[in-house]
């Protein structure tokens, strides 16, 4: 039922997997190095991460997802007690491979040999949060950061949210926080897209990172701050469709994306010329500052480029041709997936609306796929059924007809009661073995003594 989501996330964590070694001109050296060091975070052999490679260069984001053949459920393959003592070694000591965990399971006795395969504790303990590169995001080096910058437009972009000012916006008019949002060029220092935004949450994140793609083209890379608005499944998902490399900066190293942090400070002068404007509508406000950001800052030389070049002149004269998709692929890209069942009414939940799945689907687990930006329509997948779209339901002011339910579904007439036939029938083989144990035990003892 959930296959083709599953073999989806499978393909998001290969491509993150390989992206380092998808970068451009990248020499044998490094690429062999890179090749070593992701084999042992990951505890895959270099054969199977030659293989990723290949499927991705001849057949795209599609190439890694896990051929559909048939295979055991192994969700419950690992039992719980030996999955915390896989943890409980990996936290011990977070260099440890799969491969040595497991061997270390084995010696001691508590797994058997060959009980656990390598891919599913794998699989597992990236479901726990506890891969190696998960583990190695909080590993504390104590290295200073490099500065450091791209030759090429689109090759890396920044981003981070910025808490702006207060605007009578909530209910009834009451002061609400707004947040900005802004996505930088590497090399060039171009803000790719920059506004304010209501809420907190991942979806101010998809909207400027959509918006940022529309006009400017797919980046090679994207580094993000390391906050929950970022690091969701659907941002990996994206980034793999797309063919980005997705990386997250460490926890409280606010230096390692520093472009965009000094971005962050100029926008402080832009603040302070806002609280003498005092805008009253976010429209107002991000009016002020589509303004300030192409007349104070796109606009203007910037020292980090030399020659007097302003971001926008050093974006637009790059050489380096902007890579676009079609807008349905970008679309797809950008799709959410979740799981919802369908009610005895053939409908399903969803976003506080309604929607007409069909009574053939009662009782069952449904994927739904959809655009976040436009939920009048979703996509509905289930395994064995071609993927259907389905509306919001209109209730009206009568009660339409119910429609006739599926002959799988319907009530079968029959004469008799099968339970209680074949109740009487086991009923009837007690009464004889109660009969025969009785006899026996008849004959068993004859004048108080055994015959």
């Amino acid at each position: 039922m959930r296959d083709q989501q599953k073999a989806e996330e499978i393909a998001v964590q290969r491509f993150q997997l390989i992206a380092p070694l998808l970068e451009e001109g990248l020499d044998v050296g490094k690429a062999k190095d890179l090749k070593e060091q992701i084999c042992k975070t990951s505890g895959l052999s270099e054969r199977t991460i030659r293989r990723y490679l290949s499927q991705y260069r001849n057949e795209g984001f599609g190439g890694l997802k896990p051929k559909a053949i048939s295979r055991k459920v192994t969700s419950d393959a690992i039992p719980s007690h030996l999955l915390e003592q896989a943890i409980l070694l990996r936290k011990e000591a977070p260099s440890r491979s799969v491969a040595q965990i497991i061997q270390i399971l084995e010696w001691e006795g508590l797994a058997l040999p060959g009980q656990i395969k390598r891919s599913t504790l794998q699989e597992k303990l990236t479901e726990r949060g506890y891969s190696s590169r998960q583990m190695k995001l909080y590993a504390q080096t104590g290295i200073a950061a490099r500065r450091f910058q791209k030759r090429h437009r689109n090759q890396l972009w920044q981003s981070d949210i910025k808490f702006g000012p207060y605007l009578p916006i909530g209910p009834n008019g009451t002061r609400k926080q707004v947040y900005l949002v802004a996505i930088i060029d590497d090399a060039t220092r171009f803000i790719l897209h920059g506004a304010f935004y209501p809420t907190l949450d991942s979806r101010i994140i998809e909207d400027s990172f959509r918006h940022a793609i529309q006009k400017y083209g797919i980046p090679e890379a994207v580094y993000f701050d390391n906050g929950k608005q970022y690091r969701t499944k659907w941002m990996a998902r994206t980034c793999s469709k797309l063919g980005t490399r997705l990386i997250y900066a460490k926890p409280y190293a606010a230096e390692s994306k520093g472009k965009v942090e000094r971005f962050n400070r100029v926008v402080d002068s832009f603040l302070g010329e806002v609280a003498l404007e005092k805008p009253t509508t976010l429209d107002r406000l991000n009016d002020l500052f589509q303004v300030w950001l192409s007349e104070c800052y796109q606009n203007k030389p910037h020292s980090g480029l030399g020659e007097n070049m302003s971001p926008e002149t050093a974006f637009r004269s790059d050489k380096k041709s902007l890579r676009f998709i079609d807008p349905d692929q970008l679309t797809n890209a950008f799709l959410h997936c979740e799981t919802r069942k369908v009610d005895k009414s053939g409908c399903i939940s969803f976003m506080d609306k309604k929607y007409e799945v069909g009574l053939s689907f009662i009782g069952r687990q449904v994927d739904v796929v959809y655009d976040p930006a436009d939920l009048e329509e979703l996509t509905i997948e289930y395994n064995g059924h071609a993927p259907w779209k389905v509306k919001k339901l209109e209730i009206g002011e009568k009660a339409g007809k119910r429609e006739t339910l599926p002959t799988h579904l319907q009530g079968q007439k029959t004469e008799s009661s099968r339970l209680l036939k074949a109740a009487e029938h086991k009923y009837q083989e007690r009464q004889v073995e109660q009969a025969t144990a009785v006899s026996f035990r008849a004959v068993w003892k004859e004048d108080g003594e055994r015959v």
